[in-house]
């Protein structure tokens, strides 16, 4: 079983290249806004609450794939390097894979700061992530975040096993998943 974590900052193409790998292996897409989305609206004046069941969700989607027979997952977040509570998540969820015989992968993107507000407004974003369809409200919370956290690593930063860092600022996503595949030999 495999676990594929693609993380990096907002509209880096997460979700985009999650979707070509999934379409050319055997791993499963399970990116961020899957979960979130399911409670965006329904708690929108409540962003504990929104929180909590989407870590909820998460936890239990996470818990019954390592005991399925399936050969693995992507799945895609942002991870605030700046925040130990985010190390200890995704130290977490390691932690749940490799102690069920898992493999662990971490690719981490990273493209320049007008690309990616221009991919905040893609048709494949706003398809697949319904709380992005508000354009100016996501470029403002884009922002938001951006100031107050980091989402790429510094140099020698992340000492993972499989690990890999790709700049897609000119980069397709097609392009960006052979690479992935091709490095680690997913089926």
């Amino acid at each position: 079983m495999k676990l594929v974590i693609i993380f990096g900052p907002h509209a880096v193409g997460k979700m985009t290249v999650g979707q070509v790998l999934a379409k050319t292996t055997n791993l499963k897409l399970f990116h961020n806004h899957m979960t979130i989305d399911i409670v965006a609206d329904l708690f929108e004046k409540m962003p504990q609450e929104r929180q909590r069941l989407t870590e909820l969700f998460r936890n239990e989607i996470f818990r019954s794939f390592v005991n399925s027979n399936e050969y693995g997952m992507i799945f895609t977040c942002m991870w605030a390097l700046d925040k130990k509570e985010d190390w200890k998540y995704i130290d977490d969820l390691e932690n749940l894979f490799k102690s069920n015989g898992g493999e662990v992968y971490y690719i981490e993107l990273e493209a320049d700061y007008n690309t990616r507000l221009q991919r905040n407004k893609t048709e494949n974003r706003l398809l697949n992530k319904p709380s992005k369809r508000n354009i100016a409200k996501s470029e403002n919370l884009f922002k938001d975040i951006e100031a107050r956290h980091r989402f790429n690593s510094f140099p020698n930063e992340i000492n993972k096993e499989n690990y890999i860092k790709i700049n897609n600022t000119n980069v397709s996503p097609q392009d960006v998943a052979k690479i992935i595949k091709d490095k680690f030999k997913f089926d």
